[in-house]
């Protein structure tokens, strides 16, 4: 039985890498209280070799030759002008590196790298079929989690294995821990029963709704090349090293940072409307004649209403009127990040 049979099963439906049959998330405090999605609109490489980590660590925008196996990172893959391709969350695993991005992106980015390992002596595995994502926050995760993990990662950012897979601690959302579960399908498949027990099962839009709340973007197949790093904030959640060497993007990257203020940042949004795509332009009162930013990312959080993520100017989040895809469109309104918007280097 394939994972997507196995949801199925559990009364779930995996469409366009979207799980749904689970009752929506605004109609319980599931995200407060405790949940569990499938995640299956993420994808995962596995670099494998000698070479590994010094041929991602001329790729990416943060380090990866001196990752523990304690930690994950974030980082940006960029062209030549900085303009992000993919944003990976990645980790250690014996001598292998994995990388987790947008399952809607994998096959190209995953192509692109394979064109530049060169004589390097890494492989490029997509192993999507070897093991799945379960996401999982809220109070009660942690005591769900604790028959496989009894040792739990202390705070975001960290990571342990063990026989059941790898547990990521990712950013805290509703003032309580979120965790990402790598398991082989074989181990979700006997774990799902019984943590769907002791937590909500929600689609997995319900943990996207978590990141935005948590201030993470995740770059997708309509906003690929859009943004810059810090334009959607990525170094202030540890994407990017500016101490690390060269990358594609890099010189620009850097000469974001430190050439000036930065007039661009990312925003969370609160949108009086539904079906929000990413990839739309949003309007400001001042001047209605151009497009003042773009939506990353959204999914509907209430029943007639939208969270999202927004790159936009800076001047222009400080007052007047903001609307979606025209001067006319469903109002938007600024929420706050849960960090500081800084511009100071690291």
């Amino acid at each position: 039985m394939t994972w997507e049979d196995f949801l199925s099963s559990q009364g779930a439906t995996v469409e366009d890498l979207n799980t749904t049959g689970f009752a929506p998330h605004w109609q319980s405090d599931a995200l407060q209280t405790g949940f569990i999605a499938a995640l299956t609109d993420l994808g995962m490489i596995r670099v494998s070799g000698e070479d590994a980590p010094s041929f991602l660590h001329n790729q990416l925008s943060n380090d990866v030759e001196h990752l523990s196996a304690a930690e994950l990172r974030r980082a940006a893959y960029c062209t030549p002008k900085g303009r992000m391709l993919a944003s990976f969350i990645y980790w250690k695993d014996g001598q292998d590196i994995f990388l987790q991005l947008s399952k809607s992106i994998q096959a190209t980015v995953q192509k692109r790298l394979q064109m530049f390992v060169l004589r390097a002596k890494a492989k490029l595995h997509d192993i999507n079929a070897e093991y799945v994502v379960l996401g999982l926050g809220g109070a009660a995760a942690p005591a769900a989690l604790q028959e496989w993990f009894p040792e739990l990662p202390a705070r975001p950012d960290q990571k342990l294995s063990n026989e059941y897979g790898s547990l990521l601690r990712v950013a805290d959302a509703n003032n309580a821990p979120r965790y990402q579960w790598i398991a082989p399908v074989e181990i979700a498949k006997q774990a799902w029963p019984k943590l769907s027990t002791q937590l909500r099962a929600v689609n997995t839009s319900a943990w996207r709704v978590t990141e935005i709340q948590a201030g993470i973007a995740i770059v997708i197949a309509s906003t690929q090349e859009k943004f810059v790093p810090q334009m959607i904030n990525f170094e202030l959640i540890g994407g990017v090293n500016f101490k690390k060497g060269c990358y594609p993007g890099q010189e620009i990257v850097a000469r974001s940072q430190y050439l000036g203020k930065l007039k661009r940042r990312m925003a969370i949004a609160l949108v009086h409307a539904t079906d929000v795509v990413a990839g739309t332009e949003v309007f400001h009162s001042d001047d209605v004649s151009q497009p003042c930013g773009m939506i990353v990312n959204a999914e509907q959080h209430q029943e007639g209403s939208s969270l999202a993520l927004i790159e936009m100017k800076l001047a222009d989040q400080e007052s007047g009127q903001l609307t979606l895809g025209s001067a006319t469109g469903a109002t938007i309104e600024l929420q706050a990040l849960p960090y500081e918007i800084t511009d100071i280097t690291q």
